[in-house]
């Protein structure tokens, strides 16, 4: 992986392994969604390694179907999410979710 720099506190940049010049920080668009990563003037581009991870991650489980299981806490029937899915979508504890019905026994669930 290029090595990374700092010039000042807000300006973010790195040496591109193309030119060997400076690359910025820009936000990138990849697959139909903006991540953070740096773009040099010579074209090429690299990405934020973590944010790319878990854009990958996304794109993975938009195709599987995940079996979940179900409980229930006093009169409340609750989802257990794999840690995955907690993980590529950035889910928390205590953070609010919409569930919409869609028909009979398909829900959808809609992270704010």
């Amino acid at each position: 992986m290029p090595g990374f720099s700092k010039m000042k506190d807000n300006e973010n940049w790195m040496i591109c392994a193309r030119c060997g010049k400076k690359a910025y920080g820009a936000r990138l668009r990849i697959q139909g969604s903006e991540i953070d990563g740096w773009k040099c003037k010579c074209g090429e581009e690299y990405l934020e390694p973590i944010q790319a991870e878990r854009l990958l991650l996304q794109n993975k489980l938009k195709s599987a179907a995940l079996e979940v299981k179900l409980g229930r806490i006093r009169s409340n029937l609750i989802v257990r999410i794999p840690k995955r899915i907690e993980e590529a979508l950035e889910l928390k504890s205590g953070e609010k979710v919409m569930l919409k019905v869609i028909s009979e026994k398909k829900l959808e669930m809609i992270a704010k």
